[in-house]
């Protein structure tokens, strides 16, 4: 059988028609001449005067499917005229399957299948063959294309192409042989059928009775259809600006079941867009629905392709050998580009600058683009609701930002600002960015002690005992590490009752350093402390605490820090105390009495002096009214009118220019006091120069604790009308009549006044 197979092969590749196909009519010499079989010739080159022998040239090969042998597959030669087996010639082999299906040996030209064919994968491999020189590189003759044909085998069983066939016959049927043979029905192409049965009884010589009957078969629809696209391939146009989670398209593949058994599941292959859409499937109408699941941007990437896939949502195991009930197709979704804002290159700005920075300090930048295809320039501006107050500017055009004004870590130690980047070419693009500043101290503030102490010292205290634990703060923001140091002052640490131990945490103990301490004389102690930093430029300061001295039991327990217990001996009650007040008082009353008398006493005395007619100058303990300035004066002149003055300077002020001293005539020795005195008044009634002078006089304090305050006229209005006197009616009767006086002029009488 094989035998005979073989032959039939062979005839036909001999004798079908169009098999043997010559490329150009040979004469009939060449073909006897050169008769060769799986030889391509290749046309030689003509010259002048020479005339090539040309043979049979083929164009094309056969070569068996399913080869299995161990070598590779011998397909046949390439053979070119000019190559006279010197080895100058050179076979090339290009198109289908050249290098990967076939080869050729470069020298000889024999050309062989490498691996095995299927024809019903491809049946035929179209070549060129070319013949080159090896020295020059060059084609000795044009390019041949010519045709690799897979022969077929016997190497698939025949299959029925609408299977699986059913047909049943009930059971009770009558005997008989089937006559018509039932087709495989089909639903979704005709609902009924109608089968014809006929029954023969083949008993008798002449053969028996046949009946016929119709049965009518009404079918039931079953899964037996997956689901098909019609086209294999789907376009989409998505813009960029769609939004997340919206709907972009719709694909649709038909199921020719009924029901649910025409349900369709979408599904996306795992590809190029599976982490960027999604598909869901429509009940109603059966479509998948494409969503969006992250933003598009038409810059980063501008289209997407990759496959989706349709399966019966109910599967039927009954058909589950016939084959998988889906479908693919291609999605390919272009991205469409549109108009968008700038970009910036942060999410998030963060920058730092020094307190105190001097203005128009650059800070940082921000930098925003325009990543659209036709990209244009990009303005920045700063939001005035966060920087209402304008700490900050930024340059419109680089994105600098810098101060435009001092900055106060202890008042403001972080700014928050909206920065915004629109496009020039459309200013309502626009785009908005946080910038972040935080201000970096700068050590401006010495540390102080953290609270005010109430220190005590007990009486009884003993040498190196602590009495207090005191910290420090910093209104600076202390960085990481920040050490305070604690000593004494320079001069209170020369004869120190207590002395400060540096604990090298940020604290301090105060010791003492003597053996007891006196409320009675001494009850409180300053102790100046200083207290510096680590930070630079280092900062120091000087505290002052005080320590009161109290009485304590034996267990340094405190008893009483009162002042009125200082005087006190231990155990002394509040009646005895008030006794001792009681003879107190006692006895500053007499003091007070005794001194009135005496004073009384000296002023008897003086009233019997009366008579005698010397000059006495009396001096009196007591001053009068007037200046304090006793000096004013010189009374000196009167006790001696001989003693000619030299004119005395005042001494509270200095006149802006003095004169030479008053040339003054002699005074006669009868001269009359009186009339002296007289005459010493017109002389200074004429002289500018003479004492005393308008002068000014400087207190520390004046008109404390009076319901008048000040009455000095150096604060007073420059006129007498801008001048309000109405407070004088508020101090009380005394001031009635000074009232009237500088209040409405016709409110004043001078009639009335008494």
């Amino acid at each position: 059988m094989r035998t005979r197979n073989c032959l039939f092969l062979l005839l036909w590749v001999l004798f079908d028609g169009g098999l043997l196909i010559p490329l150009q009519p040979q004469p009939q010499h060449t073909l006897a001449a050169e008769p060769r079989e799986n030889v391509l010739h290749l046309p030689g080159r003509r010259f002048h005067f020479h005339r090539v022998k040309r043979g049979w040239v083929w164009n094309q090969f056969f070569v068996l499917e399913e080869y299995m042998g161990s070598e590779p597959q011998y397909v046949g030669k390439l053979h070119s005229d000019l190559d006279k087996g010197e080895g100058t010639v050179k076979y090339t082999l290009s198109g289908d399957g050249a290098g990967t299906v076939f080869t050729i040996d470069e020298t000889t030209g024999d050309i062989h299948a490498i691996r095995s064919l299927d024809r019903e994968e491809k049946p035929f491999y179209t070549l060129r063959a070319q013949a080159v020189d090896i020295e020059t590189r060059k084609p000795l003759e044009p390019e041949s294309e010519f045709i690799i044909k897979v022969q077929d085998i016997n190497d698939n069983e025949p299959k029925f192409l609408d299977g699986p066939y059913v047909a049943s016959v009930p059971e009770m049927s009558p005997v008989g042989v089937i006559r018509t043979a039932l087709p495989n029905m089909d639903r979704e192409v005709k609902e009924q059928y109608q089968v014809l049965i006929q029954a023969k009884d083949m008993g008798g010589q002449l053969g028996g009775l046949a009946g016929t009957t119709i049965v009518n078969i009404t079918l039931t629809d079953v899964n037996d259809n997956p689901p098909r696209f019609p086209k294999s391939i789907f376009h989409l146009k998505v813009p960029e600006s769609s939004p997340v989670g919206s709907a972009i398209g719709r694909i649709r593949a038909v199921d020719p079941d009924f029901g649910k058994n025409a349900e369709i599941e979408y599904n996306i292959v795992p590809g190029d867009g599976g982490n960027l859409f999604d598909i869901v499937t429509d009940e109603d109408t059966q479509e998948g629905v494409i969503k969006l699941k992250k933003p598009l941007d038409f810059e980063t990437k501008k289209a997407y392709t990759f496959k989706v896939e349709a399966s019966n949502l109910h599967l039927d195991h009954r058909f589950h050998s016939v084959g998988p009930f889906k479908d693919t197709a291609t999605l390919k979704i272009s991205v469409l580009d549109m108009d968008e804002p700038p970009v910036f290159s942060k999410p998030l700005y963060t920058m730092e600058v020094y307190e105190d920075t001097p203005v128009g300090t650059i800070i940082g930048a921000v930098t925003a683009q325009d990543l659209d295809v036709g990209s244009s320039a990009v303005r920045y501006f700063i939001d005035w609701k966060s920087d209402g107050d304008s700490y900050f500017t930024i340059d419109g055009t680089e994105g600098t930002i810098a101060t435009n004004e001092l900055l106060d870590r202890e008042s403001t130690p972080q700014y928050n600002l909206s920065i915004i980047a629109s496009k020039v070419s459309n200013p309502l693009l626009t785009s908005k960015v946080n910038v972040l500043i935080n201000v970096l101290d700068v050590n401006e503030f010495p540390p102080e002690i953290s609270v005010p102490y109430d220190t005590a010292v007990c009486e009884n205290a003993k040498p190196g005992q602590t009495i207090q634990i005191v910290s420090a703060a910093d209104r600076d923001l202390s960085p990481a590490g920040q050490q305070f140091s604690f000593r004494l002052s320079p001069e209170a640490a020369i004869k120190p009752n207590f002395t400060v131990r540096d604990f090298r945490n940020n604290t301090a103990g105060i010791e003492t350093r003597r053996n007891g301490y006196s409320r009675r004389q001494q009850e409180l102690y300053f102790l100046p402390v200083v207290i510096e930093d680590s930070s630079y430029p280092v900062q120091s300061s000087t505290n002052t605490m005080t320590i009161r001295v109290c009485r304590c039991d034996s267990d340094g327990t405190i008893l009483s820090c009162n002042v009125e217990a200082i005087f006190l001996p231990v155990g002394l009650s509040t009646g005895a105390l008030i006794a001792i007040l009681l003879c107190i008082l006692i006895l500053l009353a007499i003091v007070v009495l005794y001194v009135a008398l005496r004073r009384q006493k000296k002023k008897d005395t003086l009233m019997t002096s009366k008579e005698d007619i010397r000059d006495n100058v009396i001096h009196y303990d007591d001053e009068g009214g007037g200046e304090e300035d006793t000096q004013a004066f010189d009374i000196g002149a009167l006790r001696n009118p001989k003693v000619i003055e030299e004119n005395k300077i005042r001494r509270d002020i200095k006149p802006d220019s003095l004169c030479l001293p008053r040339q003054r005539p002699a005074v006669e020795d009868n001269t009359d006091i009186r009339d002296f005195i007289h005459q010493r008044l017109q002389e200074n009634d004429m002289d500018p120069t003479a004492p005393p002078y308008d002068s000014l006089a400087t207190y520390a304090y004046e008109g404390n604790g009076s319901v008048a305050e000040s009455l000095s006229s150096i604060d007073s209005l420059t006129t007498e009308a801008d001048q309000d006197y109405d407070f004088l009616t508020d101090w009380g009767p005394r001031f009635k009549v000074l009232a009237d006086m500088f209040g409405e002029e016709e409110s004043y009488n001078p009639d009335n006044v008494t």
